[in-house]
């Protein structure tokens, strides 16, 4: 199951905690790149005419996937 538009809306937990691991981790690290190009984005010019509430978004979505990893390894 391929997670889309992770990093413009909210992911549902239920989906994240039917992925295995490998893929979990794979999306946390294409969000947390996509989320460092935005800040630094938003720091050159402006990303108004985008979404606002888009960093609110992937930071959130990171948070989702950071709690299903430590639940999983917590047991």
């Amino acid at each position: 199951m391929a997670l889309k538009d992770t990093d413009r809306k909210p992911i549902d937990m239920e989906a994240l905690r039917e992925l295995p691991d490998e893929e979990l981790h794979t999306e946390l690290a294409r969000l947390r790149e996509a989320g460092f190009r935005l800040r630094f984005r938003a720091a050159t010019e402006d990303i108004s005419a985008d979404n606002p509430m888009r960093v609110r978004t992937m930071r959130r979505n990171i948070a989702r996937i950071e709690t299903v990893l430590r639940e999983r390894t917590q047991g």
